[in-house]
């Protein structure tokens, strides 16, 4: 059987990785619109975790298999269709994750100033179609809404020492930009309270122990917590416990742990929902952010916020809204949800056209860490064995697989990148990297990477 992956970060390669290791016949050939393997692993991981990106070398055993096929430079929906790639192979599965940002839907969202995190992160992470974003960082308070894992990690990289960022795979450009940044304190926003927190411990205390920030937690926010927290899991008691000691903690311990006086600083502000992002004097750009404040209905993770009718304003001159990724239809033979931004499907099974699947964020939404993304995706390939082993999936029709696509891209005029040719790109940028003491300096240009494989 022909098995085809469209999109290669994680939902993409652990689809591959689980049918190939299952199915001793199985070809997989594994499709990207980037010359780039391995989407949010590269381009959504913070720089400064490359313990996170060590997954890399799972996927590269996968690629490196000879069933395996990896073809880069490729837009499905555009240079090649879904039905197409139906003729070509057996199954399709569909893993292409969430290229886009929920938007606020609020007046001045749009205003100088302020940026979607999908945007920033992309930035700083070297996205080719975010590498033109130049922010404006000469103010001294940002102001992130969200209190996700994103929205943790864009508080750390504004507010970084530069010297620990420069050991990272930060693109040279953005670590210029941050050198000159003047922002020095940072307000993470969220509608909700502290027992509806997104983010994790392990970069809450991350942030706690930033050098050289202060956290700013108000105990107020933290009253009778304590209580409220005793019968939660595990995980969220403890995450609770580290945000009510951080605010109730001594201010000397507190200075102590900073160093003396922190010249930067971020907090965490609850129960506040953005209405209006206002402008500043000139009315050239973002000022400053309206919110209203909120009563919580409900507890736990289901907790609702309600607005009270009181509102308040903060001074700010950048807005990075942290509320989210969303997927985007891909072809119009493909049912979409447009409401819940996924593919309708059952197991992965893609509601009502056989032989096509999907897995990852285009399947579930735009939620969870890489571990929830391969349990997610092994489940899909799951559905792809046992339809070939009931017969669901015809494969007595031999297909063609690439070389029936291959002839399509000819006459389109795309030229796909192989993953050796990756490989190139690769030792490029780690030789750039080299030289300037970091793991990697990465190519931020498609043309530049096309070129280094002279394509």
């Amino acid at each position: 059987p022909r098995v085809c992956v469209v999109g290669s970060g994680p939902a993409g390669f652990y689809t591959a990785q689980h049918i190939l290791k299952h199915h001793g016949g199985a070809l997989v050939d594994i499709y990207e619109k980037l010359p780039v393997p391995f989407g949010l692993v590269r381009f959504g991981v913070a720089p400064d975790h490359p313990e996170v990106k060590n997954v890399i070398n799972t996927f590269t055993q996968t690629a490196h298999s000879e069933r395996c096929a990896y073809y880069g430079n490729v837009t499905v929906g555009r240079d090649v269709t879904v039905p197409e790639l139906q003729r070509a192979y057996h199954a399709v599965v569909l893993s292409y994750g969430a290229e886009d940002n929920r938007v606020l839907g609020i007046p001045g969202e749009n205003l100088p100033g302020v940026y979607s995190a999908r945007a920033f992160v992309g930035w700083y992470n070297g996205l080719p179609e975010n590498r033109d974003l130049k922010p404006d960082l000469s103010c001294e308070t940002a102001l992130i809404l969200g209190h996700g894992n994103v929205a943790l990690d864009i508080a750390r990289i504004l507010l970084s020492p530069l010297q620990l960022l420069r050991k990272t795979d930060i693109t040279d450009s953005s670590l210029a930009a941050l050198a000159c940044s003047k922002v020095k304190r940072v307000w993470l926003i969220g509608r909700r309270g502290p027992l509806q927190v997104a983010f994790t411990i392990k970069e809450l205390r991350e942030m706690i122990n930033l050098p050289g920030a202060r956290a700013v937690l108000d105990p107020a926010d933290f009253t009778g917590l304590e209580s409220a927290v005793k019968d939660a899991p595990r995980p969220r008691k403890r995450l609770t416990e580290l945000m009510l000691r951080t605010a109730l903690g001594k201010p000397v311990e507190m200075q102590a742990a900073a160093g003396a006086a922190a010249p930067r600083e971020w907090g965490l502000k609850f129960q506040r929902s953005p209405q209006e992002v206002l402008p500043s004097a000139d009315g050239r750009r973002a000022g400053g952010i309206r919110m209203a404040l909120t009563r919580l209905e409900g507890s736990g993770d289901s907790a609702k916020a309600i607005p009270t009718g009181d509102v308040e304003e903060l001074e700010c001159g950048l807005v990075l809204s942290s509320i989210g990724y969303r997927s985007l239809p891909l072809d119009p033979a493909v049912p979409f949800d447009s409401q819940r931004g996924v593919i309708p499907n059952s197991s992965g099974r893609v509601e009502g056209v056989p032989g096509l699947y999907c897995s990852g964020w285009v399947k579930r939404g735009p939620t969870g860490v890489i571990i929830t993304t391969m349990n997610d995706s092994f489940d899909t390939a799951q559905s792809v064995l046992e339809d070939l082993q009931g017969g669901l999936l015809d494969v007595s029709p031999s297909r063609e697989g690439f070389g029936l696509v291959e002839s399509i891209l000819r006459s389109r005029g795309v030229r796909p990148v192989s993953f050796s040719d990756w490989e190139k790109i690769d030792a490029a940028e780690v030789a750039r990297g080299k030289a300037a003491g970091k793991p990697r300096e990465k190519i931020v240009d498609p043309a530049e990477m096309l070129q280094i494989i002279g394509h």
